[in-house]
């Protein structure tokens, strides 16, 4: 395991596990349901991953935004991939909203809107609640599997 996969939470936050990715539910929810698609290997350069982890790309990634769907419609969907401060191949995969989405009590505004989002400004949200955002998430993941 990788320090990038450790510093989102895994195994914790796993939500999905393919042969060269791996989908985790993102600790700092800049978005309402913001994820992390990182892949499983080493690479540090997206063009080192092998062909066969680009053909299940396309597969997760449809499986995300289906799973996303289920869980709560969003306006649209942003994959970044920065690889600035966590080396390995990741995405950080971020359903956007029109509007202030409410969660558990909590509100989830997206300050970017409509315009880039802005990774610095998180939701903070208590344990319990990220227990249940993953729960529900899961359960999107798993139906729609």
């Amino acid at each position: 395991m990788h320090a990038t996969l450790r510093k989102f939470g895994y195994p914790e936050t796993l939500l999905h596990e393919g042969e060269y990715w791996y989908v985790l539910l993102r600790p700092q929810q800049v978005t309402l349901a913001a994820l992390v698609l990182c892949a499983k290997s080493e690479a540090s350069s997206f063009s080192t991953l092998p062909a066969s982890a680009f053909a299940e790309l396309a597969a997760v990634t449809a499986r995300i935004e289906t799973a996303l769907r289920t869980f709560r419609p969003f306006d649209k969907i942003n994959y970044l991939a920065l690889m600035m401060v966590d080396p390995h191949v990741h995405f950080h995969v971020l359903p956007r909203y029109a509007g202030t989405q409410n969660y558990a009590g909590i509100s989830f505004a997206d300050p970017g809107w409509p315009g880039v989002p802005d990774l610095k400004q998180a939701t903070d949200i208590p344990p319990s609640v990220q227990a249940g955002l993953h729960a529900e998430l899961l359960d999107a993941f798993n139906r729609n599997g």
